[in-house]
């Protein structure tokens, strides 16, 4: 089964109010592009997946309503998947396994995410207030509730900051990669260091015109015309990494604004297709994708997800050490959070102890691993992330003549996804 192409839009800064686009917009300005230069029509897709976490009210389901207004037709079955940071990878892998299966031929596998969209939420007793409001009876009982109102109704939540923070164990995503940096001893200097590789490698990519073939421009309703990522530092340093203040554990944290991934909006298509479809259309592939695998652990180190579904890929395929890849693209949610994983696969105690292996996997070398940034930098649109890292791999192993590669994210709720390409 072959990734053929694929297309994403810059990756915007949430500006602290509704950014200029929703999911179904975000889906629209790169799925468009992408399927004007396809030599088929968009009909002819069997299906559409579409990675979704902030669905919001006005786009239930927003797979289905961006694959009707690209024109795929009325009768193309459509739906959006959730997996928190891995929605956008578990949508190409549906479609790698239903093709797999046989009987479809072409898949429109995406992501989308606004998080600039994310709503305000009111507080518990501002719901029950309303409520009991609404269900009075009579203009005495208005009045009566009417005294009962207190300024803390009209102070609502974040929504993100509640979708961010695990319910089973109480910390937030911040705080699970606290707990790492303290368990693998990752220190403040390296995670600021990785930050600002991040942001050069970046800013090195978008002058050396590697993103020209992935990304593609979204225009606003304004005529505001967003033709790159926009959260790259070009200026950034460790010292000025060194002045922030830890956001999640105050005062002696070692996570900070600068060294986790960013607040964004965007959206990633890949177009998968078997291998009738590349015959029938003369499609040029860019990878093909091998296999997937998927873990899962304790929520509080969720980070730790790439370790465990990347060992398991390698596992099923008889590879012994990391050697065996070529190229590698690990979400960076956190600097801390990709720093423990790397570190994870040289401890001989924790690969034999949590892993069960008989000796630990090896490293990573830093030229391999996110050779063009990664969230820290980008941003991390949640729904779009997964699939924007699969389809950066496929087209960096073309580009450097490379052959296997690795794309993984760890999974807020304690779960990580991994997934093979080898190049065409």
């Amino acid at each position: 089964m072959y990734l053929v192409d694929g297309a994403r839009t810059p990756f915007l800064k949430a500006a602290g109010k509704p950014g200029p686009f929703t999911p179904v917009d975000l889906a629209l300005q790169c799925g468009r592009p992408l399927l004007l230069r396809q030599p088929f029509p968009a009909s002819a897709f069997d299906r559409v997946i579409l990675g979704c976490v902030n669905v919001i009210a006005e786009e239930m389901n927003p797979a289905r309503i961006a694959a009707l207004r690209l024109g795929m037709g009325m009768a193309m079955p459509a739906w959006t998947v959730q997996i928190n940071c891995g929605s956008g990878m578990l949508a190409i892998d549906q479609g790698f396994r239903a093709i797999g299966e046989g009987g479809i031929d072409l898949v429109l596998a995406g992501g989308a995410e606004a998080l600039s969209h994310a709503p305000l939420l009111f507080r518990q007793s501002a719901v029950n207030w309303f409520a009991a409001f609404n269900s009075a009876r009579n203009l005495p009982q208005r009045l009566k509730l009417l005294g009962q109102v207190r300024p803390g109704f009209f102070n609502p939540v974040i929504g993100l900051l509640r979708g961010l923070t695990d319910p089973v164990v109480d910390l937030n995503m911040g705080q699970t990669a606290e707990l790492l940096g303290y368990l693998l001893d990752i220190s403040r200097e390296s995670a600021d260091d990785y930050a600002v590789n991040s942001h050069q490698r970046l800013a090195r990519a978008q002058d050396g015109g590697f993103l020209d073939d992935e990304v593609v421009p979204a225009f606003a309703a304004s005529g505001e015309l967003f033709s790159r990522d926009n959260g790259v530092r070009r200026d950034s340093s460790r010292e000025k990494l060194a002045g922030l203040r830890p956001v999640f554990e105050k005062p002696w944290g070692k996570v900070t604004a600068g060294n986790s991934s960013q607040v964004s909006d965007g959206a990633s298509w890949v177009i998968l297709a078997s291998e009738k479809a590349v015959e029938k259309y003369r499609l040029q592939p860019l990878a093909r994708i091998v296999d997937s695998a998927w873990s899962a652990l304790d929520p509080s180190v969720m980070g730790l997800g790439p370790v465990l579904s990347i060992t398991e890929l390698l596992r099923r395929r008889g590879d012994t050490d990391l050697s065996a890849v070529d190229l590698w693209e690990i979400n960076e949610a956190f600097a801390a959070q990709v720093l423990a994983c790397l570190k994870a696969w040289q401890s001989d105690d924790f690969c034999k102890t949590v892993l069960g292996l008989d000796r630990p996997l090896g490293g990573i070398a830093s030229d391999r691993l996110n050779i063009d940034g990664g969230a820290i930098a980008l941003g991390h649109p949640v729904g779009a992330s997964g699939n924007r890292i699969v389809l950066h791999l496929a087209r960096s192993l073309k580009r450097l003549g490379l052959k296997r590669g690795v794309a993984s994210q760890c999974v807020g709720g304690g779960q990580g996804g991994a997934m093979l390409l080898e190049a065409v």
